[in-house]
């Protein structure tokens, strides 16, 4: 007898937005509670937006106004054409419905695949559209993607779509809105969209200058040339050389930031050497031209194919070719107009050369000592399971890599790990102060260059074996400090790494509260006043409570530490705000002005009573 009946009555045919509330990975990637840039209320509410954008885009209303209440509650208002009002219900809840597959209406756009705010009233406990065109307007509202009413009539508004909507707390548990990755995205509306005015939190986001405007964010004034700049009709890009290591790019199609790239920017980087060999008739090494790079590119697209739903990566190859040669053309062009430009581009190109060829040796040699002192690298306890390179780990299979504090962290992690999917690296003690050093420092010390070996980054980030790269080291001051000589050792020099978010910080407890039935671990002061005050209970019936404080992650017993590296694990990813706000914390904390560091420590001193 079968264990399970299968049959005509297991067949389900669930409904568009039924799908949607079924499968919301599909649709708009991770969940999340808002603590992270990427979670999915942050696209539910770009979703939004880009259709508003879109009429700006398309010459049409240069306004829209954003609010967002203190239960989540966001609101779009723009000033387009509005939704033609006998569509109005089925453009916000009938898959595969919409006008940006008629490219007489929307000739770039990034929500081609008519689910965007299907999608967001499908995961909106409340969701309502009211459409505004030529006095007269209709509105529709929803809860769970399912309609609740609709009206029409006259009306003096402007011209226009207005969104209400409340994210589900259902799907998102507890979630709050981060304001300050809103403006972010608010500003990168503004670099793509010169001329268009976005209103959030009684501010204006408005830019004159498109790309050369996020540019000059960015590198906030640490350029060595004014920054080459072109733009057409479906093509925009800016970019200058820094004294930093490595390249980083904000590439965009469509509006929509690809953190992980795709075929423009691989086109955008291959135009770059190109337009610079054909300059200066060299066949300079694209390492070395575009070592020090900022740069910024946004192209459009008029059938965009993205790598996943949630469009981090284009993957249309059709346009490489137009890309390349654009570029190419522009950059060679710029460069016979100005002179004084292409001495100091190639200035920096031969420096990097010159960088590389020393470099080469020092790798040879760092390699060839490392090979005398063992076969395998000495402080690395690794795992298992690695994906090839360019073949990454599945969901739920993704492997990691801890960085911890001498032999007793090491070992409480060894041995409760999951050895399939977790490797540990020890280090020996405080890692050395990186910022300022040059890179072949890194070949010669032995701890920072077996750390690379461990990563597998000696040659380049792009070889990297892991998927997280987990900082775990102790609640206190030196763990503290060795975490920040770590954060400098990545964003000195392997900056891509934090800024396509691979480098985490690992969260243990830091007190463990218990009674005779029942034990607490808490991550903060205010957590352990909570569970004492709960265990203990009131009364006749109070408790003992016992409160250990852990000093270090080898105080924490391998049973215990199972739990906080397994599946509920909390990490905090470590971001990056801006380039040129890295520079400064970094020349701040670790750079040599010890008196103005000893100095604001004295003026933002808080002594505690006893």
């Amino acid at each position: 007898m079968a264990l399970h009946q299968y049959d005509e009555s297991k067949i389900k045919t669930l409904s568009s937005l039924e799908h949607i509330r079924k499968r919301p990975g599909m649709y708009i990637g991770r969940l999340g509670n808002g603590s992270h840039p990427d979670d999915g209320i942050y696209i539910l509410l770009k979703e939004v937006i880009d259709n508003s954008v879109d009429e700006f885009i398309m010459g049409v209303g240069k306004r829209v106004d954003i609010a967002i209440d203190d239960q989540g509650r966001c609101t779009v208002r723009d000033f387009g054409r509005g939704i033609p009002l006998g569509k109005v219900v089925e453009c916000v809840s009938t898959i595969n419905t919409g006008a940006k597959y008629n490219t007489e209406v929307f000739q770039f756009s990034v929500g081609l695949n008519g689910v965007g705010t299907k999608a967001v009233n499908a995961l909106s406990s409340e969701f309502t559209v009211s459409a505004f065109r030529e006095g007269r307007f209709k509105k529709a509202w929803f809860a769970y993607g399912e309609l609740q009413g609709e009206e029409e009539g006259e009306t003096r508004e402007k011209d226009g779509t207005l969104v209400e909507f409340l994210p589900d707390v259902q799907l998102f548990e507890e979630f709050r809105f981060d304001r300050q990755y809103i403006r972010k995205r608010l500003w990168r509306y503004a670099y793509l969209n010169s001329g268009l005015k976005l209103y959030f939190d009684n501010e204006c986001y408005f830019s004159e200058n498109g790309l050369l405007d996020l540019l000059s964010v960015e590198v906030n004034g640490n350029l060595i040339y004014d920054p080459i700049h072109f733009k057409d009709k479906a093509l925009e890009f800016a970019f200058t050389h820094t004294d930093d290591y490595g390249d980083t790019y904000f590439s965009f199609v469509n509006g929509t930031y690809t953190s992980e790239g795709g075929t423009h920017l691989s086109a955008f980087r291959e135009g770059i050497l190109k337009g610079v060999n054909e300059f200066s008739n060299k066949k300079f090494e694209g390492t070395d031209v575009r070592d020090g790079i900022v740069g910024t590119l946004a192209v459009k697209v008029q059938e965009p194919v993205f790598e996943s739903q949630t469009k981090n990566k284009l993957g249309n190859t059709e346009v490489r070719s137009w890309i390349v040669n654009a570029v190419k053309d522009a950059v060679a062009d710029h460069l016979y107009k100005f002179p004084q430009t292409a001495e100091l581009l190639l200035d920096k190109v031969q420096r990097n050369e010159r960088v590389r060829r020393e470099l080469q040796t020092v790798r040879r040699e760092a390699k060839a000592k490392a090979k005398k002192v063992a076969l395998k690298i000495p402080q690395l306890k690794d795992c298992k399971y690695h994906p090839s390179r360019g073949n990454p780990s599945k969901p739920g299979r993704e492997n990691m890599i801890f960085i911890t504090e001498g032999q007793s962290a090491a070992g409480s992690i060894v041995s409760s790990r999951d050895p399939m999917t977790q490797a540990v690296f020890s280090l020996k003690g405080k890692p050395m102060n990186v910022y300022g050093q040059r890179l072949d420092v890194l070949y010669k010390n032995e701890e920072m260059y077996s750390l690379m070996q461990a990563l597998d980054i000696e040659e380049s980030v792009g070889s990297l074996r892991f998927d997280r790269i987990i900082m775990a080291t102790d609640a206190d001051v030196d763990g503290l400090h060795i975490r920040n000589l770590l954060l400098t050792f990545f964003l000195h020099y392997f900056e891509p790494l934090i800024k396509l978010g691979y480098v985490y910080i690992l969260e243990t407890p830091i007190f463990r509260v218990r009674n005779t039935q029942e034990t607490v671990y808490c991550y903060s002061d205010k957590e352990k006043e909570q569970a004492i005050s709960r265990l203990k209970g009131r009364g006749a019936s109070e408790k003992k409570v016992e409160v250990t404080r852990f000093k270090g992650l080898g105080e924490i017993s391998p049973r215990e530490f199972k739990q906080f590296i397994g599946p509920d694990m909390r990490l905090r990813q470590v971001q990056i705000d801006s380039l040129s706000e890295t520079s400064r914390v970094l020349t701040f904390y670790m750079g040599k002005n010890t008196p103005e560091r000893r100095q604001y420590i004295m003026n933002h001193l808080v002594v505690r009573p006893e």
